[in-house]
C-alpha cells in the first residue's frame, strides 16, 4: 500500500521541477512512510512512497524492465503475481526482486496497456515508458472495483497524477476551487462521484478503466472492465460459495509484516476470519466496540474468537466528534459526509498498533444484497408489478400527500413507501439511497450558484449506471449502480483514507473481482428471501458460522449521529454553517435548518453533518472559490 504521482510535459526538451515532484511525494507520506522512489527522465517524471509489505529489502519502487527504459510505480497488491513471474520468466524475462509490482514491467512489453487484464488485485499504477524517445508514454490505470484512488489533471503542459488530490494540490497542477455541480453532488448524495472529482479541473479516474497518453496527445479514459451486463446466472452450487471465500481469502493473506483482520459481529468480517482461521495459519484479529448498544457488536466478536481460538485485540471506543474537524479533513480531500469515517479511522489507528495489513469484510453487501434498502426496494417493486402501472400511480399521489416523517425507519415512512410506487424503479432506489432531494439541495445554495446549476441533475449519472444491464431485473439494476458509485466513492473511498491515514494496509477478499463478477448476479430468490437479504451467502456459511451471527439484526458502523450534532458537536456545526462562503450558501436557509434540528421540529444530522464536513473541507484545503 503506497502513494504515487507523477508529471509528463508535452515539450520534449523540458523536464519536471524536482521541487514540485517533491512536494507532491512529501504530500502522501502517510500512505507510505518507510521509503521514497523518484524518477526524472526527460518530460516524464513519477514520484512515489512506499509502505513495505513483499519483498521488504528489494521492493523499492520505480522497478523496472531489464533495459531500463520502462519504470513502474503500483499502489495496491496483486495476489496472483507468483504465477505471472513463473510464466514471465519462462518467456525469457529477467526479473531482479520478490515485488508483486515488478512483474507489471514486463507485462507491459508483452502486453501494452492491456496488462491490466492479467492482473487480480488491488491497484493504482502508473507505466512511464521511455523506449521511444521521440514518443515517451504513461499508462494509469485503476482495478477494477475501485478499491485503490488515482486522479488526474491534463492541461496545455502536460499530464499529472497522484494517489489523492493533496499531492496534485501540493504540486501547484491544480488550483483550489471546488467545482460547482460536485457541491449539488455531494449535498444530494453525500460524496463526489463518477470521473469529476470535487475539484474544479481535477479529474478521477473511474474504477476499471485506463489512461494512455503521450505528448502532444489528449488522452482519453477507457473501461476494460465490467460487471455482467447481460443476464443473471444460474443458482450458485452446493458449496461454490464457500470454496471461492476460502481461495480468495488464502489469497489475499500474502505478506511478509504482520497481518490480521477487522472483525466485527456481523457475517462478512466474521466469514473471513473464520475462513482465514480454518487455514491453520495464526489469526490477528482487531475489534472495537461502542458504549452505544445500539452500535456495538463487540460481544459477538469477542465469541468467534474465542471460538475459533484465535489472538483477539479488543478496545472500546469513545468516538470523539472533534476528530471530524480537528483530524480527518486533511486525509479526506473531497468532501465525505459519512460519519462512519470517524470510527472507521478509530479502529484503523488501533490495529495499527498490531498490525500493517488487515483483510476486511467489505463488499458482502453490495455482492450478495445484504443492504435493508435492497429488501425494501425488492418488496416495492412487487407492490408496483401488483397495483399495475395506474394503481401505482394513484399510490404515489396519495404517499404525496402523507406528511414528510424524515426521523422515522424507512418501513414507517408510509407517505414515503406509497410515493415511491409512483416513481419510475430507478428514481425509487434513488430517493433510498440519497441524503436530500435535488430541490432541498438547490435551496440550499446561494442564489447564483442555484441559478448556475438548474440544469445538473446528480440523478443523470446514477440513472445511466442503474440502465446500462440489458436485462430488467430491478434488483440487480440496484446493485449494478451501487457498484459504480456508492461502493467505490463512499464505502470504499471512506477504508482507504482512514486506513491510509494511519499506515495500514486494509484488503477487500470478497471484493475480488473474480467472486465478484461469478456471484453478483445471481437470481433474485438467492439474495432476498423471508423478508432479508444475503440468502445464498448465509446458507453457504451455515455449517461454519453460528446462528447469533447469520440470523442476528444488522447493525452498521455507524455513530450516534443526532446526539453529537445536539451535544459536544453543537457549536461547532453553529460555527460551520456561519463560516461556509456566502458565494457558496443561502444562510437563511441553514440558519433555519439548524433551528428546527435544535429545536427537534425536524431532523436534520444528516445535513448538519455534511455542511460541518463541508466547511471543514474547505477550510483545511485552502478553498478559494467555487466555479458554478
Amino acid at each position: 500500500m503506497c502513494g504515487l504521482a507523477g508529471i509528463a510535459l508535452n515539450d520534449l526538451r523540458a523536464e519536471p521541477e524536482r521541487e514540485r515532484l517533491a512536494a507532491m511525494g512529501a504530500a502522501l507520506v502517510h500512505r507510505g512512510p518507510d521509503d521514497e522512489g523518484l524518477v526524472v527522465r526527460g518530460p516524464l517524471a513519477g514520484v512515489f512512497r512506499r509502505l513495505s509489505i513483499i519483498d521488504l529489502d528489494g521492493g523499492a519502487q520505480p522497478l523496472f524492465n531489464e533495459n531500463g527504459d520502462v519504470a513502474v510505480f503500483g499502489n495496491g497488491e496483486i495476489y496472483n503475481h507468483r504465477d505471472l513471474r513463473e510464466g514471465l520468466r519462462a518467456r525469457g524475462h529477467d526479473l531482479r526482486s520478490g515485488s508483486d509490482m515488478e512483474v507489471i514491467a514486463h507485462l507491459y512489453e508483452e502486453h501494452g496497456p492491456d496488462l491490466v487484464r492479467e492482473l487480480v488485485g488491488m491497484f493504482a499504477l502508473c507505466v512511464l515508458d521511455w523506449r521511444d524517445p521521440a514518443r515517451p508514454r504513461v499508462l494509469l490505470a485503476r482495478d477494477r472495483i475501485g478499491i485503490k484512488p488515482l486522479f488526474y489533471v491534463q492541461d496545455e503542459h502536460g499530464l499529472a497524477w497522484g494517489s489523492e488530490p493533496k499531492a496534485l494540490l501540493a504540486g501547484g497542477c491544480v488550483g483550489r476551487e471546488l467545482r460547482g455541480a460536485s457541491l449539488l453532488d455531494y449535498l444530494v448524495q453525500g460524496y463526489c462521484a463518477g470521473s469529476r472529482s470535487a475539484w474544479n479541473g481535477l479529474e478521477r479516474l473511474e474504477p476499471a478503466h485506463l489512461l494512455e497518453w503521450s505528448p502532444g496527445q489528449s488522452a482519453h479514459p477507457r473501461r476494460y472492465w465490467d460487471l455482467p451486463t447481460d443476464g443473471l446466472r444460474e443458482p450458485a452450487a452446493e458449496g461454490e460459495i464457500r470454496e471461492w471465500i476460502d481461495r480468495v481469502v488464502a489469497e489475499h493473506q500474502q505478506a511478509d509484516v504482520p497481518l490480521g483482520a477487522f472483525l466485527s459481529g456481523g457475517i462478512d468480517s466474521t466469514a473471513v476470519v473464520t475462513s482465514m482461521a480454518e487455514s491453520g495459519e495464526p489469526v490477528i484479529a482487531c475489534s472495537v466496540g461502542f458504549r452505544e448498544r445500539s452500535h456495538d457488536e463487540l460481544g459477538l466478536a469477542v465469541e468467534t474468537a474465542r471460538r475459533l481460538g484465535i489472538v483477539h485485540h479488543t478496545e472500546i471506543l469513545e468516538p470523539d466528534p472533534s476528530t471530524a474537524v480537528e483530524t480527518l479533513p486533511w486525509f479526506y480531500d473531497e468532501p465525505l459526509a459519512d460519519p462512519s469515517t470517524v470510527p472507521t479511522w478509530l479502529v484503523s489507528r488501533m490495529a495499527r498498533e498490531h498490525v500493517t495489513v488487515v483483510l476486511s469484510g467489505d463488499g458482502g453487501d453490495e455482492i450478495f444484497a445484504g443492504y435493508r434498502r435492497y429488501v425494501f426496494d425488492v418488496a416495492e417493486q412487487r407492490a408496483r408489478r401488483a397495483a399495475g402501472a395506474r394503481g401505482a400511480r394513484l399510490l404515489g399521489a396519495v404517499g404525496c400527500c402523507f406528511p414528510r416523517l424524515a426521523w422515522a425507519p424507512r418501513f414507517l415512512r408510509a407517505g414515503s413507501v406509497l410515493a415511491n410506487l409512483g416513481e419510475s424503479p430507478a428514481r425509487a432506489y434513488w430517493n433510498s439511497v440519497t441524503h436530500l432531494g435535488r430541490a432541498e439541495a438547490l435551496e440550499l445554495l446561494a442564489e447564483p450558484l442555484r441559478a448556475a446549476l438548474a440544469d445538473h441533475d446528480p440523478f443523470d449519472a446514477f440513472e445511466d449506471h442503474y440502465r446500462r444491464p440489458a436485462f430488467d431485473d430491478a434488483l440487480y439494476r440496484a446493485q449494478y449502480a451501487d457498484f459504480h458509485g456508492f461502493l467505490p466513492e463512499q464505502i470504499l473511498t471512506k477504508t482507504d483514507r482512514a486506513s491510509m491515514a494511519v499506515s495500514l494496509e486494509v484488503r477487500v477478499p470478497l471484493l475480488d473481482h473474480r467472486l465478484v463478477e461469478r456471484f453478483v448476479n445471481l437470481p433474485l430468490e438467492e439474495k432476498v428471501r423471508g423478508g432479508r437479504g444475503k440468502h445464498a451467502l448465509r446458507e453457504a456459511l451455515r455449517a461454519s458460522l453460528p446462528a447469533s451471527v447469520l440470523d442476528g439484526p444488522k447493525r452498521g458502523f455507524d455513530t450516534p449521529l443526532g446526539r453529537w450534532i445536539r451535544g459536544g458537536l453543537a457549536a461547532a456545526v453553529a460555527d460551520a454553517l456561519e463560516s461556509l462562503p456566502d458565494t457558496w450558501v443561502d444562510r437563511s436557509v441553514l440558519r433555519r435548518r439548524y433551528s428546527e434540528h435544535q429545536a427537534g421540529r425536524r431532523d436534520h444530522a444528516r445535513l448538519l453533518w455534511s455542511l460541518l464536513v463541508l466547511e471543514h473541507w474547505r477550510r483545511r484545503h485552502g478553498v478559494r472559490g467555487v466555479a458554478a
